[in-house]
Protein backbone atom coordinates (compact mmCIF):
# COMPACT_ATOMS: atom_id res chain seq x y z
CA UNK A 1 0.00 0.00 0.00
CA UNK A 2 1.28 3.47 -0.90
CA UNK A 3 1.47 5.97 1.94
CA UNK A 4 -0.44 9.22 1.44
CA UNK A 5 1.93 12.12 1.97
CA UNK A 6 -0.46 15.10 1.95
CA UNK A 7 -4.15 14.47 2.61
CA UNK A 8 -5.24 17.91 1.40
CA UNK A 9 -3.76 20.70 -0.74
CA UNK A 10 -3.43 22.94 2.33
CA UNK A 11 -1.08 20.38 3.93
CA UNK A 12 1.03 20.33 0.77
CA UNK A 13 1.16 24.13 0.74
CA UNK A 14 2.20 24.31 4.39
CA UNK A 15 4.98 21.80 3.67
CA UNK A 16 6.06 23.82 0.61
CA UNK A 17 6.58 27.04 2.59
CA UNK A 18 8.21 25.20 5.51
CA UNK A 19 10.66 23.48 3.13
CA UNK A 20 11.40 26.87 1.55
CA UNK A 21 12.04 28.54 4.93
CA UNK A 22 14.28 25.71 6.14
CA UNK A 23 16.06 25.24 2.77
CA UNK A 24 15.23 21.52 2.94
CA UNK A 25 15.55 20.13 -0.59
CA UNK A 26 14.26 16.64 0.30
CA UNK A 27 11.17 18.11 1.96
CA UNK A 28 10.62 20.45 -0.99
CA UNK A 29 10.74 17.61 -3.47
CA UNK A 30 8.22 15.56 -1.44
CA UNK A 31 5.76 18.40 -2.12
CA UNK A 32 6.26 18.23 -5.90
CA UNK A 33 4.68 15.53 -8.02
CA UNK A 34 7.40 13.45 -9.67
CA UNK A 35 6.17 14.01 -13.24
CA UNK A 36 7.46 15.44 -16.49
CA UNK A 37 4.58 17.94 -16.79
CA UNK A 38 5.30 19.89 -13.59
CA UNK A 39 6.38 23.52 -14.06
CA UNK A 40 7.89 26.30 -11.97
CA UNK A 41 8.50 29.98 -12.64
CA UNK A 42 10.49 31.76 -9.96
CA UNK A 43 10.21 35.59 -9.73
CA UNK A 44 11.96 37.30 -12.65
CA UNK A 45 13.12 33.95 -13.99
CA UNK A 46 12.45 31.67 -16.92
CA UNK A 47 10.03 28.75 -17.16
CA UNK A 48 11.27 25.44 -15.73
CA UNK A 49 9.66 22.26 -17.05
CA UNK A 50 10.06 18.81 -15.53
CA UNK A 51 11.01 17.58 -12.11
CA UNK A 52 14.78 17.52 -12.79
CA UNK A 53 14.93 21.21 -13.76
CA UNK A 54 12.75 22.11 -10.78
CA UNK A 55 14.91 20.11 -8.34
CA UNK A 56 18.07 21.76 -9.71
CA UNK A 57 16.54 25.24 -9.33
CA UNK A 58 15.58 24.64 -5.69
CA UNK A 59 19.05 23.25 -4.98
CA UNK A 60 20.56 26.49 -6.34
CA UNK A 61 18.10 28.68 -4.43
CA UNK A 62 18.77 26.89 -1.15
CA UNK A 63 22.53 27.06 -1.68
CA UNK A 64 22.43 30.83 -2.23
CA UNK A 65 19.50 32.07 -0.15
CA UNK A 66 19.11 31.27 3.49
CA UNK A 67 17.20 32.92 6.29
CA UNK A 68 13.88 33.47 4.50
CA UNK A 69 10.59 33.74 6.36
CA UNK A 70 7.15 33.68 4.75
CA UNK A 71 3.83 35.10 5.76
CA UNK A 72 1.04 34.17 3.37
CA UNK A 73 -2.01 36.41 3.29
CA UNK A 74 -5.20 36.66 1.28
CA UNK A 75 -4.97 33.16 -0.16
CA UNK A 76 -7.73 32.34 -2.60
CA UNK A 77 -8.43 28.62 -2.89
CA UNK A 78 -10.27 26.93 -5.72
CA UNK A 79 -10.74 23.18 -5.70
CA UNK A 80 -12.35 21.07 -8.41
CA UNK A 81 -12.14 17.30 -8.38
CA UNK A 82 -8.44 16.40 -8.35
CA UNK A 83 -7.02 19.91 -8.90
CA UNK A 84 -6.60 22.74 -6.39
CA UNK A 85 -5.47 26.26 -7.27
CA UNK A 86 -4.14 28.60 -4.58
CA UNK A 87 -3.46 32.23 -5.41
CA UNK A 88 -1.28 33.57 -2.62
CA UNK A 89 0.09 36.94 -1.56
CA UNK A 90 3.46 36.18 0.00
CA UNK A 91 5.24 38.58 2.32
CA UNK A 92 8.90 37.61 2.54
CA UNK A 93 11.37 38.67 5.16
CA UNK A 94 14.87 38.16 3.80
CA UNK A 95 17.83 37.91 6.13
CA UNK A 96 15.74 39.35 8.96
CA UNK A 97 15.22 42.79 7.43
CA UNK A 98 14.54 43.17 3.70
CA UNK A 99 10.90 42.71 2.80
CA UNK A 100 9.47 41.61 -0.53
CA UNK A 101 5.94 40.99 -1.73
CA UNK A 102 5.35 38.17 -4.17
CA UNK A 103 2.17 37.01 -5.90
CA UNK A 104 2.11 33.26 -6.43
CA UNK A 105 -0.11 30.70 -8.03
CA UNK A 106 0.31 27.20 -6.64
CA UNK A 107 -1.52 24.33 -8.33
CA UNK A 108 -1.88 20.91 -6.70
CA UNK A 109 -3.04 17.59 -8.10
CA UNK A 110 -4.53 14.72 -6.12
CA UNK A 111 -2.81 11.39 -6.79
CA UNK A 112 -2.71 7.97 -5.16
CA UNK A 113 -0.09 9.36 -2.75
CA UNK A 114 -2.09 12.47 -1.87
CA UNK A 115 -1.90 16.08 -3.03
CA UNK A 116 1.26 17.31 -4.75
CA UNK A 117 2.35 20.55 -6.36
CA UNK A 118 2.35 20.59 -10.15
CA UNK A 119 2.92 24.32 -10.71
CA UNK A 120 4.42 27.21 -8.76
CA UNK A 121 4.44 30.57 -10.53
CA UNK A 122 5.73 33.55 -8.55
CA UNK A 123 6.02 37.19 -9.61
CA UNK A 124 6.98 40.38 -7.81
CA UNK A 125 3.88 42.14 -6.55
CA UNK A 126 3.12 45.75 -7.42
CA UNK A 127 3.97 48.20 -4.65
CA UNK A 128 0.36 48.32 -3.47
CA UNK A 129 -1.42 44.97 -3.67
CA UNK A 130 -5.16 45.39 -3.99
CA UNK A 131 -7.29 42.86 -2.11
CA UNK A 132 -8.66 40.15 -4.35
CA UNK A 133 -12.28 40.66 -5.32
CA UNK A 134 -14.59 37.90 -6.51
CA UNK A 135 -15.70 38.28 -10.12
CA UNK A 136 -19.28 37.84 -11.23
CA UNK A 137 -19.87 36.56 -14.74
CA UNK A 138 -23.10 37.42 -16.51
Amino acid sequence: MTEVVFSCPEDAETAFYKAFETADLAAMMRVWLDADYVECIHPMSHRLMGITAIRDSWRDIFKNNTDIEFETVETRRIKHRDIAIHVVNENLLLKGKQRAQILSTNIYEKTATGWHMILHHASPAPQQVEPARPHTFH
